[in-house]
């Protein structure tokens, strides 16, 4: 009974994953609309990776109407689900005031908690972007990151 409850969990699954490769498999071959297409109810599902993908499109306005402020809106969900590579494009977007009002705290908030993962790239952003914060600034900004906590979308039924 566990071995088939397990399958019977993994086959749902399988749709889900199947339509975010067809998705990738488009997008690779730059069929942007039919990626995006694959990728939206995913992301309003909450997944992560199609969300931040989706956000990718708007951004460069492939297969999609180019919107940072969408883009923004599809990193932020991602992000607020500790997607680093969210976090990371969410940070840059908020350092440059690019679908967002600028806001160095926040941007500095998102390129940390990416930081924190390991990625260089974020290192190196979050860094140049302290040398424009004051002492205040960073620690509003670290405690705003300490105090994130992730939260997952639920899945709509």
């Amino acid at each position: 009974m566990r071995k088939s409850l397990m399958l019977l969990l993994i086959a749902a699954a399988l749709p889900a994953l199947a339509d975010f490769q067809a998705g990738l498999d488009a997008f690779q071959k730059g069929d942007y609309i039919t990626a995006a297409k694959e990728w939206r109810p995913l992301a309003e599902e909450g997944d992560a990776g199609s969300q931040f993908n989706l956000g990718l499109l708007y951004l460069d306005g492939h297969g999609v109407p180019q919107s940072s402020a969408e883009a923004v809106n599809w990193f932020r969900r991602a992000a607020e689900q500790d997607y680093a590579p969210a976090q990371h494009n969410l940070g840059a977007m908020y350092g440059t005031g690019q679908g967002v009002k600028r806001d160095y705290i926040q941007a500095y908030k998102w390129l940390n908690l990416c930081a924190a993962k390991g990625n260089s790239g974020c290192v190196t952003q979050r860094d140049l972007l302290a040398k424009k914060l004051k002492p205040a600034q960073i620690a509003e900004a670290q405690r705003l990151a300490t105090e994130f906590q992730p939260q997952k979308e639920a899945a709509k039924q």
